[in-house]
């Protein structure tokens, strides 16, 4: 039974996990996405969604605390600076987690975890689908009818006046 047990802890000793989610998420803020096991990727997802939200507010309070998760000046700046103004309208669920299959050696199952807001495959196209104009097939047959039938009528009235010359 799984009474009260929230935390994954992953086969590891506490200082060693605290160690490697901050590691894990610095790779993640610098790199944007990272290849991780899915139960890491699960930890990291509770270990960094709290620190992106507390990186919404620019405070000295705020980076210090987050410092104190990460231990990376560079992780620090570049979270408070790049990631927090992309995220600012989100509510939440900053990670997204896709599964990649299983790895060789050990059948492990593998997965990567991204930030949302910096994937250019799904934002961009997302942007596409709303700036197309959207049309119905009818209005545009029906006008390709009418311009036939016109182009019909007009040379059958030339023709109907050349016969009269």
């Amino acid at each position: 039974m799984r009474h009260g047990k929230k935390v994954n802890h992953l086969s590891r000793k506490s200082g060693h996990r605290k160690s490697m989610l901050s590691n894990m998420a610095c790779s993640l803020i610098e790199h944007k996405r990272i290849n991780t096991t899915v139960a890491k990727a699960k930890a990291l997802r509770g270990f960094v969604e709290p620190l992106i939200t507390k990186s919404k507010d620019d405070t000295t309070h705020m980076r210090r605390t987050v410092f104190s998760y990460l231990k990376n000046k560079e992780s620090v700046s570049e979270l408070f600076r790049e990631v927090a103004p992309k995220i600012a309208d989100r509510p939440g669920g900053y990670t997204r987690i896709i599964k990649t299959g299983n790895r060789l050696g050990d059948n492990a199952e593998m997965c990567m975890i991204e930030l949302v807001d910096f994937n250019d495959i799904y934002n961009s196209s997302d942007e596409k689908k709303s700036a197309k104009p959207k049309r119905s097939r009818r209005g545009t047959a029906k006008k390709a009818v009418d311009t036939v039938n016109e182009t019909a009528a007009a040379s059958t009235n030339e023709e109907s006046t050349e016969k009269n010359d």
